[in-house]
């Protein structure tokens, strides 16, 4: 069953006034079912497809040829061959809304994008069910920590009983169904993923070694990121270390928040903030396999941080609101000095989230 998706208003209004769009985000958030739920009466061809990827491979220029807009491409990161006759069928046609595309790799889809249709696609980062769309709360204000947003929120907001339930079970909506079995799901996503994606960005060796590396970055969730340190934990350098970060990064598997820059704030530590996009698959690589033992558990201060953070981000994201630009940390070098129980302790500055609002 179709459920609906807080960024079907912001899809639809870019359609109307973009010859292309581009849905990015992580596998299995939904992407191809939303976008083939919103244009059904167009063509779908996905490049999963491996006889459909080799068509294109012999002969890019037949594509649009055989296929006229609009269509609907799915996961476009295999066809780069395709990415300069987009450009030409969107220059040519006055139409908007001709090609609707969706990609799992951003990293390469950036660099086709910012070399072939800069200008001529808008780019929508899609990510999985937010707490709203689980439980059919149609309110779409991008959160803010202010007395008029409480004020609305208020009005449909409601006492979530089962939340640990939740955070703990995910956010990718096949696990709508409650009879998807958790552990299975996630050990078959993490397998896929190291099979197919990761492959396709870097040719990994050791994959048992990138298995465990993904546990460890797990573990620093809601964490300042510290190349050295995960690398001494599992004895491998630190340059492989930030390869494998990007690669997470680059499929939607974790965000990198950075720190606030300010040129005044000289003694503002310069370091982002790891955390992971999902908190159910976070849970799994953690090993706690229920939701008690992830409430209970030594991390789940920063698996909740996690799940609020991640919260704050879709409803940006299903705004179509570069969330990137407008959010940041703090922390400084300075302490704060304070009284606790008779006795001075010393504390960094901090600020765990900034929202730039104009």
């Amino acid at each position: 069953m179709y459920r609906k998706r807080a960024i079907e208003k912001t899809i639809l209004q870019t359609d109307r006034t973009f010859k292309a769009i581009l849905v990015t985000g992580a596998r299995q958030v939904g992407k191809s079912t939303l976008l083939r739920h919103l244009f059904e009466k167009d063509d779908y061809y996905t490049f999963d497809d491996l006889l459909l990827r080799q068509e294109i491979l012999r002969e890019p220029g037949l594509f649009f040829r055989n296929h006229m807009p609009p269509v609907t491409l799915d996961e476009v990161q295999y066809i780069s061959e395709l990415f300069s006759y987009i450009k030409m069928e969107c220059d040519r046609r006055e139409e908007k809304g001709l090609i609707r595309m969706t990609g799992s790799q951003k990293y390469h889809l950036m660099k086709n994008i910012s070399e072939s249709l800069a200008g001529r696609v808008a780019i929508l980062d899609m990510w999985g069910l937010s707490l709203r769309e689980w439980r059919d709360d149609h309110f779409d204000m991008p959160f803010l920590p202010t007395e008029n947003y409480l004020k609305e929120r208020k009005e449909t907001s409601s006492r979530c009983d089962h939340l640990w339930e939740l955070i703990h079970r995910g956010s990718y909506p096949a696990l709508l169904d409650q009879d998807v079995p958790w552990q299975t799901f996630f050990s078959s996503y993490v397998q896929t993923y190291i099979e197919r994606d990761v492959n396709e960005l870097t040719q990994i060796k050791d994959k048992l070694k990138f298995t465990q590396f993904l546990t460890v970055a797990a573990t620093r969730t809601g964490q300042m990121l510290n190349y050295s340190s995960m690398a001494d934990q599992l004895d491998i350098s630190v340059s492989t270390v930030k390869e494998w970060i990007s690669i997470l990064e680059t499929s939607g598997i974790l965000y990198l928040l950075q720190p606030f820059s300010n040129s005044a704030l000289t003694r503002a530590i310069k370091t982002p903030k790891l955390y992971f996009c999902d908190t159910g698959l976070a849970c799994y690589l953690m090993r706690y396999p229920t939701p008690e033992t992830a409430m209970n558990g030594a991390m789940a201060g920063a698996i909740f941080e996690t799940f609020v953070m991640a919260e704050i981000i879709k409803s940006y994201a299903n705004a179509g609101i570069d969330y990137r630009m407008i959010m940041s940390y703090y922390r400084g070098k300075d302490k704060i000095r304070r009284k606790v129980e008779g006795g001075d302790t010393a504390k960094a500055a901090e600020i765990d989230l900034i929202i730039e609002k104009c």
